[in-house]
């Protein structure tokens, strides 16, 4: 047979020596079968990303250059300027909602929110001007006077900063009672009785094992419903119910965790800045005052489940671990993990005492 396909012949025995006036051969058939290329030892890198045009701006008085497309708040902290920030999250889409990041921008009639607003080629930003230390230090103390945040180490750092006297509206109203703040219609508003503080405190929402819901603490960042929702996990399990002060974080029709889409995937918990969403282990002990950060240890390791190779940061006290995260740094989970990830610990801790113990 001439048609270079019988048994016996190799359609292409030397691809290096072509005949005369003809292009090379390809690889032969024999060898893309018999010798398949070797697999590549880890992941291809992403292509380099294309290099960005600098753009010149004043900061507080300074000639700063960043990449174009950079956010004021990108620029000040390679500046070393320490601009606070409660809602804002570098693996999450900026909402602009905590306004405690504001800058004053000559030209702008209103303060801007640092973590969105991109530079411009001559802008004049001005991050700790008297009118923006006023109005980061109302935001304050209008969270301070409505949300519990005693464990919001960063929220109460920037009260001190700024001197936001959080009891400026008098005492705190009476807390509500289980599901009330989940009851009122939009809409359908009480005049307040300007005698009393307006409170969010609630009790604590304990529906499962896996971690609880204390919205006492919740300052309506949006970041777990970013988290839950296109930002990490899709599933749209909660959102923002209400307006104004009746606004609040919800399942659909405010079922139970148990009753809801939520995956139990925590990324919620892996976001919140304030607390109000927590691991049950982590709310059982301190509760029992056995909670200790300064004794913990925290190690990163690789999750046994999958092969996609999550990192878990596993947080340790008394050889025992108490809750699980992921660095907001690793190029495979940016911070996110599945319910197996960051629940399903609990087999470490089923082991029998250390040999040679008495």
């Amino acid at each position: 047979m001439t048609d270079g396909l019988s048994v016996g012949r190799d359609p292409a025995p030397d691809a290096a020596a072509p005949h005369a006036g003809e292009a090379p051969a390809a690889q032969p058939l024999t060898e893309i079968i018999l010798k398949p290329a070797a697999r590549p030892s880890r992941p291809p890198s992403a292509p380099p990303a294309p290099v960005r045009p600098p753009v010149e701006l004043l900061i507080d008085g300074k000639q700063v250059s960043v990449p174009a497309g950079s956010t004021i708040l990108e620029a000040c902290r390679a500046e070393g300027i320490d601009t606070p920030t409660l809602c804002y999250l570098e693996n999450l889409t900026p909402v602009n909602v905590c306004r405690v990041c504001v800058v004053e921008v000559t030209g702008s009639r209103v303060l801007v929110p640092a973590c969105s607003r991109k530079v411009e080629a001559g802008m004049d930003v001005r991050t700790d001007s008297e009118r923006v230390r006023l109005s980061r230090k109302m935001v304050l103390e209008f969270l301070g006077s409505s949300v519990d945040l005693s464990t919001a180490p960063a929220a109460a750092g920037y009260v001190e900063r700024y001197g936001a006297d959080t009891a400026r509206y008098g005492p705190s109203a009476a807390p509500a009672g289980a599901g009330e703040r989940d009851a009122p219609d939009a809409g359908h508003h009480h005049a307040p009785s300007g005698t009393e503080a307006q409170t969010v405190a609630q009790p604590v929402k304990v529906d499962n094992d896996l971690y609880v819901r204390d919205y006492s603490k919740c300052i309506l960042c949006y970041k777990c419903v970013e988290a839950c929702g296109e930002d990490a996990q899709n599933t749209f399990a909660i959102a923002v119910a209400g307006r104004g002060f009746d606004a609040r974080i919800s399942t659909e029709e405010a079922v139970p965790l148990p009753d809801s889409a939520c995956v139990y995937c925590g990324n919620c918990i892996g976001v919140c800045p304030t607390g109000a969403l927590m691991f049950k282990s982590e709310h059982d002990m301190r509760a029992a005052g056995t909670w200790d950060e300064s004794a913990q240890t925290v190690t990163d390791t690789i999750c046994p489940y999958c092969g996609v190779g999550c990192t878990l940061s596993l947080h340790v006290q008394d050889n025992t671990i108490v809750k699980v995260g992921s660095p907001l740094d690793s190029s495979v989970t940016e911070g996110h993990l599945c319910v197996k990830g960051r629940f399903g610990f609990q087999f470490v801790q089923n082991r029998g005492p250390r040999q040679g113990a008495d």
